[in-house]
């Protein structure tokens, strides 16, 4: 008896013993050639019994309509089994060409490190819902009575996200409410799950950015949304638990933005000394040239200074009162667009409050500088000379223009980074400050060579 006969006489008399023997026994080229040979049914029932190597060699040789069926019909480990062993690529080519709904029941058979893998190659960008969602949920159909939504529940639900958020999708998958399970609790049993629905429902798209999905559940109080794709199927659902490790992820790399540094990606206490040099020194040369302008830009006042050294004692104060002014902003306005307070839009309402904020800010800080210089004076603590008065209006003018910039700068640098597409963390700190303390500079012997042009500058 040859081997297609031998194969077809242990399927008929349903000897699945003697089949996982035999077919495990045969070269692959032998197998291959038998399973060609056979119908649909009795190539599933070979693949029931054959090894996990040998059956992914042979699923591989198929084509992509006969893996579906296979994949479809053979017992659940074995397909998770399958599904979890295919290289990335040959996983994705199978689930591409399958629908929505398809693809969403093949996902929830993959491992957690797979299925990212798979979302990631399905073409779910980083930074969106595709990579957050989970494909664990309970949907049910329109037409089921209430009890058939508490009987599936019961055999099904155990390996759902969430129980707390019924889902109700048509024939094709389609996201058409959603429904908390209390609602099922207080109706009677055999009422029709449309006579509950209400119609309204809030979903995400797929390829929504994270952190708009923070956003909307910070807005909506929510303790699971669905996700659909661009043809509103119901693809996975977002839980509240992935949003604030999400949240408290984006707002770790923001903080760590903001002090000026490239965001680690991993916890402090398991990255590498390596890794940690690499991500702090890129910033800290870029801030390193930054300040060099301030060098520079204190080498082109050199005259000023040798002829009133009295204004160089006040430089560090003037540059680091305006640096300060303009970290404050920044932090405030990047927090307040990640809350979505306000966004690019309220530009101008943003520039309003902090203009006056900032010449508030700098009149006070002018004032203290004012009065600092007359004390020292007049109690003879410390002698700036004979134009010590045009001394105490250099720097009160000075702190309150350099403060006023940046506040200014400091505020609407975030709002033209989101504009451009970039990170606004990115306008950090130590960025606004070295910004400043450069600007801050020229505005600071502008006005003192107004003031003094005809007395300690003159000539």
């Amino acid at each position: 008896m040859n081997h297609l006969a031998k194969i077809k006489s242990c399927i008929d008399s349903s000897n699945d013993q003697q089949l996982e023997k035999y077919v495990n026994h045969l070269k692959f080229d032998e197998l291959l050639t038998i399973l060609n040979q056979l119908p649909d049914e009795e190539k599933i029932k070979i693949f029931e019994v054959l090894g996990d190597y040998l059956a992914l060699k042979c699923l591989k040789m198929l084509t992509p309509k006969l893996q579906h069926t296979i994949i479809n019909n053979i017992h659940h480990q074995k397909a998770a089994k399958l599904l979890n062993a295919m290289p990335d690529d040959d996983r994705t080519t199978f689930l591409e060409g399958l629908p929505g709904r398809v693809v969403n029941e093949f996902i929830k058979l993959l491992d957690p490190e797979e299925r990212t893998s798979t979302l990631k190659q399905l073409g779910y960008p980083e930074d969106t819902v595709g990579r957050l969602m989970t494909p664990h949920y309970v949907a049910v159909k329109k037409e089921w009575s209430v009890q058939d939504v508490f009987d599936y529940i019961k055999a099904n639900g155990q390996n759902s996200e969430t129980v707390n958020v019924i889902y109700v999708i048509d024939d094709n998958g389609v996201l058409i409410d959603d429904i908390r399970i209390r609602e099922f609790l207080f109706v009677d049993r055999n009422k029709k799950v449309s006579e509950v629905m209400d119609n309204k429902f809030l979903s995400l798209l797929v390829t929504d950015k994270e952190e708009d999905t923070i956003k909307v559940f910070r807005t909506n109080n929510r303790f699971a949304l669905p996700v659909t794709d661009d043809k509103s199927v119901l693809i996975g659902i977002v839980t509240i638990d992935d949003v604030l490790r999400l949240a408290e992820t984006e707002n770790t790399k923001d903080i760590q933005k903001m002090g000026g540094s490239e965001a680690l990606d991993e916890p402090y206490t398991s990255i590498s000394f390596v890794n940690l040099i690499k991500k702090r020194a890129g910033w800290l040369i870029i801030l390193f040239f930054g300040e060099m302008l301030t060098a520079t830009a204190m080498g082109h006042f050199e005259g000023e200074i040798s002829k009133a050294v009295v204004l160089a004692l006040f430089i560090p104060l003037i540059i680091s009162s305006g640096g300060n002014s303009g970290s404050q902003a920044s932090s405030i306005i990047i927090r307040a667009m990640a809350l979505g307070e306000i966004r690019f839009s309220s530009w101008w309402y943003v520039m309003r409050k902090e203009l006056i904020s900032g010449v508030i800010l700098g009149l006070i800080l002018g004032a203290v500088g004012f009065l600092r210089i007359y004390l020292w004076q007049r109690f003879g603590w410390y002698n700036y000379g004979t134009e010590w008065l045009q001394v105490c209006f250099t720097v009160f003018f000075a702190l309150t223009g350099v403060v006023l910039w940046g506040t200014l700068a400091g505020s609407m640098l975030p709002l033209v980074l989101k504009r451009l597409g970039a990170d606004p963390a990115a306008s950090s700190a130590p960025f606004v400050a070295t910004l400043v303390d450069v600007t801050g500079l020229i505005i600071y012997f502008s006005i003192a060579f107004l003031i003094m042009h005809n007395t300690l500058l003159a000539g």
